[in-house]
């Protein structure tokens, strides 16, 4: 007498491996997401960081204003290593505006010089504080 798997052994294990798949896989597809949130809100906080001890240590004067929206003052005085880009829009460039929905896919943060706070723009923090999603 032959020993082999039934039809409906096999469909069953099949089955199992359907429903294993559509558990696993949506959670490696929203990794990517997740990992450029994490990274902007990283970059965020060290700029915002950096912005402050910037300001601390020259006599309360900012590096961007509305007419200087680059980042040379923080990188030529060590207080970045290089212009960090917002992988988002994969772009370093600054402009000024009141939020990140000032940004444009050409943008990489906002300024706000009225504040002195740093956005990155299609970056919405207030939605994205549990992991959401971007916004555009």
């Amino acid at each position: 007498m032959r020993k082999a798997f039934t039809l409906i052994e096999i469909l069953i294990v099949v089955v199992i491996l359907g429903i294993l798949a559509a558990i696993v896989i949506p959670q490696f597809t929203q990794a990517s997401t997740d990992a450029q949130i994490g990274n902007v809100k990283t970059q965020l906080n060290t700029i915002r960081n950096q912005v402050e001890m910037f300001r601390v240590r020259n006599n309360g004067n900012y590096p961007f204003s509305a007419t200087a929206l680059v980042w040379t003052p923080l990188v030529g005085a060590n207080y970045l290593r290089q212009a960090p880009v917002n992988p988002r829009t994969n772009n370093s460039t600054v402009i000024t505006g009141t939020s990140h929905a000032a940004g444009t896919a050409a943008s990489g943060w906002v300024w706000n010089d009225t504040t002195r706070t740093m956005f990155a723009s299609y970056f919405d923090e207030a939605a994205n504080n549990g992991g959401g999603g971007w916004t555009n």
